[in-house]
C-alpha cells in the first residue's frame, strides 16, 4: 500500500484498536471514516475542542479522549513528515528497506508482536510527536499495509504476496 491517505487511516485505526479486538474496530471502520472526514490528514489536523467534543459524543467510534486527541496530534505530525519526506509512504517504507519483508513463518504461533524494524519505526514516530504508535502497533501497521508478509507459508495468500 502506497497511498498516504490510506496509510494515515490504517495508522489511526491501529491506534484506536489498542486494548480492543480488531473486530470492534473493523465493525466501526465506516463510522470512523465519517467521523474523521475520510481520514484526510489536513482536515483532521485542523480539529479543535468542538471537534473533540463531537467525536466524544459519537457512539459509532471508540470514545476515548486520549485516542481522539492522538489522532489529531498524529495528523499534524503526519503532515510534517509529508512536508519533509515528500510523502508519508516514502518515510515509513524506509523501515523495511523500501520492499516488503517476506517472512517464512511455519505457524501463526511464530508471529512476533514486534520486531527491530517496528521498534525503530515506533521510536522515530514518537520522536516526531506521534502517540499510540508503540512497537506492537507499528508491527500490526506494517502487516496491515503490506510492509511485512507474515502469512504462514501454508496459507494460500503467502505465495501470492511473494
Amino acid at each position: 500500500m502506497h497511498d498516504d491517505r490510506l496509510l494515515f487511516e490504517f495508522l489511526i485505526l491501529e491506534g484506536a484498536q489498542a486494548g480492543l479486538s480488531w473486530e470492534t474496530i473493523l465493525n466501526k471502520r465506516e463510522n470512523y471514516r465519517q467521523a474523521f472526514d475520510n481520514f484526510v490528514p489536513a482536515k483532521v489536523a485542523r480539529y479543535t475542542a468542538p471537534d473533540i467534543k463531537r467525536l466524544l459524543a459519537n457512539p459509532g467510534i471508540v470514545r476515548n479522549r486520549l485516542k481522539i486527541q492522538s489522532a489529531i496530534a498524529n495528523a499534524r505530525a503526519f503532515l510534517e513528515i509529508q512536508k519533509e519526506a515528500g510523502s508519508f509512504d516514502s518515510y515509513v517504507w524506509q523501515f523495511v528497506g523500501g520492499r516488503p519483508r517476506q517472512n517464512a513463518r511455519q505457524t501463526i504461533g511464530q508471529l512476533p508482536a514486534s520486531t527491530a524494524e517496528s521498534d525503530a519505526m515506533s521510536k522515530a514516530l514518537r520522536q516526531r510527536g506521534f502517540n499510540f504508535v508503540g512497537s506492537t502497533i507499528c508491527y500490526a501497521f506494517m502487516q496491515a499495509t503490506g510492509m511485512v508478509n507474515d502469512h504462514a507459508v501454508s496459507c494460500f495468500r503467502y505465495r501470492s504476496l511473494t
